[in-house]
């Protein structure tokens, strides 16, 4: 049996039940209104981008009564579709913790880079102990949760702002008409303007900004020659 196989990795995982801080000792650190309002309206605005483009009609009416058409994409059944059916805050659980990222960018699908790694040394037989069963280690954080319990209730609280934009802004950026002019205090706005950059990105640009440089040098240089041959020849 490889060394390997022996290693202990010790992680202390804290009872979701016993935080009850926005910022304690264990590490956890629970969302801000300003970032609960961000992805509620990221994925309300991705519910209602898969419908967008239909250019389906409803009819309204029964029987003999004259029968009403109106286009899908403004009516209520669309709206209601896109907030519960099913709860568009159920979405709110396929977020992950990603502590190697600050701001409200720690909150992001798919596993973080330290779950990945543990899932990769237990796939090679290393020994992983984490506290709780293998089957949980994929579960919901406390700031998972407590993001959708919060917007759970901001989807209620502002039902009539929605449906305002809805019927008559569509025209304007949901996340700026709810959260930042509705929702969120003038000093909790910050993480609206956050957006993620893949490590190395900035660096690779940066890479590709200086050879565009060099390559404009090159050739600002090469012209700069042949005028100088020019008036050689001309003298």
């Amino acid at each position: 049996m490889h060394l390997c196989c022996h290693i202990l990795v010790f992680i202390v995982i804290f009872n979701a039940a016993e935080i009850k801080a926005d910022d304690d000792d264990s590490g956890v650190i629970l969302p801000s209104m300003c970032e609960v309002c961000k992805f509620f309206v990221t994925e309300l605005q991705s519910r209602l981008d898969e419908t967008g483009k239909t250019k389906e009609t409803l009819q309204l009416g029964h029987g003999l009564d004259k029968k009403k058409k109106i286009v899908y994409n403004k009516s209520e059944l669309r709206l209601t579709e896109a907030l519960s059916d099913p709860h568009v805050c159920d979405r709110i659980l396929e977020y992950n913790v990603h502590k190697e990222r600050s701001g409200s960018n720690r909150f992001a699908k798919g596993r973080s880079e330290t779950m990945e790694t543990l899932h990769g040394l237990r796939n090679k037989g290393v020994k992983v102990e984490l506290g709780i069963p293998h089957e949980l280690w994929d579960a919901p954080s406390a700031e998972v949760t407590d993001m959708q319990r919060k917007c759970f209730k901001m989807a209620e609280q502002y039902e009539d702002d929605i449906e305002e934009w809805y019927f008559e802004h569509q025209d304007e950026d949901l996340m700026t008409y709810l959260c930042a002019n509705r929702a969120l205090r003038k000093d909790d706005k910050k993480c609206l303007s956050e957006k993620y950059e893949p490590k190395g990105e900035k660096k690779k640009l940066d890479t590709k900004d200086n050879s565009s440089k060099k390559k404009d040098k090159k050739k600002s240089k090469a012209k700069g020659d042949d005028g100088d041959k020019v008036e050689k020849d001309e003298l």
